[in-house]
């Protein structure tokens, strides 16, 4: 494991463009406005500046504190002291004046509240449904500890997509993850088909944290077989010097490489390459599952 002293030179695929123009200030006006957060910001994503000028956003709800302390993450950790139950309708009315037609919602974990955050999720599918019936719900939750009971008052809000990360590979996960589980992420999404078939599920691996390329298809084969849908790869970059270093940087041609092995076993779409993060591109990656759905069924 390299020191932080030891830090590689990140290479020029790594390059991102930036501009606050246009959208990219209004999309932030409006979140400090109606005091929401996104984790385009709390979690320094790289496409920030991209997604906003296109006015796209992922939503964090449940405040911007977090109660796990993950060895990537750049949200801050610590212990909530409140809960705000008129966020929900905060969130709708800025998808709305945005104009989405695909919102992702995700959180940071609530392990303080009995049921991880559940309810909330659900009331914002609930609030933006109202407010926008034709607009795909994505949620991107939590595995809640492993709540079977807090997974269906999420999945009886029948979001169009349920995202939960995997983050890495299983001989790496505890070294990067905290308090999550490989296994336990893996039965919540096996639990979610199970509660409702017709929803497609969908998760993420972070690569460069010194996992092995066949680790990573063993990954893909443990995902497949809990029919998972949706996959994403991405590069991990260390967000802050106190965060776990990045033990390699990716080439675009290993990316290019999984991308074509996770077709090989059946995800309907497979999002792969150095800047792809969970929700980049989220409205194309539903639309192109979608359609590889449709092939499936009419070639039963």
């Amino acid at each position: 494991m390299k020191s932080n002293k030891e830090k590689l030179k990140k290479p020029d695929w790594l390059k991102i463009k930036l501009t606050t123009e246009g959208n990219y200030t209004e999309i932030k006006d409006m979140m400090r406005t109606k005091t929401l957060h996104t984790v385009c910001e709390e979690a320094r994503c790289p496409n920030i500046y991209e997604c906003w000028s296109n006015r796209t956003a992922t939503f964090m709800i449940l405040g911007d504190i977090c109660t796990r302390a993950c060895r990537f993450c750049a949200v801050k950790t610590g212990l909530p002291t409140e809960l705000d139950l008129q966020e929900p309708e905060r969130v709708a009315e800025a998808a709305e004046q945005m104009g989405l037609r695909h919102c992702v919602v995700t959180s940071v974990a609530r392990d303080d509240l009995a049921d991880g955050g559940a309810s909330i999720f659900a009331g914002t599918i609930k609030a933006i449904r109202e407010r926008m019936p034709f607009t795909r719900v994505e949620v991107l939750i939590p595995d809640f500890m492993g709540n079977e009971e807090s997974l269906k008052i999420v999945m009886d809000a029948k979001p169009d997509i349920l995202n939960h990360n995997i983050e890495t590979v299983e001989r790496m996960s505890n070294r990067v993850r905290a308090k999550a589980k490989y296994r336990r992420s893996l039965e919540l999404l096996r639990r979610a088909k199970e509660m409702n078939p017709k929803i497609p599920t969908k998760s993420s691996i972070m690569l460069g944290v010194g996992e092995t390329y066949e680790e990573v298809l063993q990954a893909m084969d443990d995902l497949r077989a809990v029919d998972c849908n949706i996959l994403t790869l991405g590069q991990y970059l260390q967000p802050t010097p106190n965060h776990m270093p990045i033990e390699r940087y990716v080439h675009p041609d290993e990316f290019k490489s999984l991308k074509e092995e996770g077709y090989k076993r059946g995800f309907r779409h497979v999002e792969s390459g150095p800047l792809v993060r969970s929700s980049y591109h989220a409205h194309e990656q539903t639309d192109s599952a979608a359609e590889a759905e449709e092939r499936e069924l009419s070639n039963v």
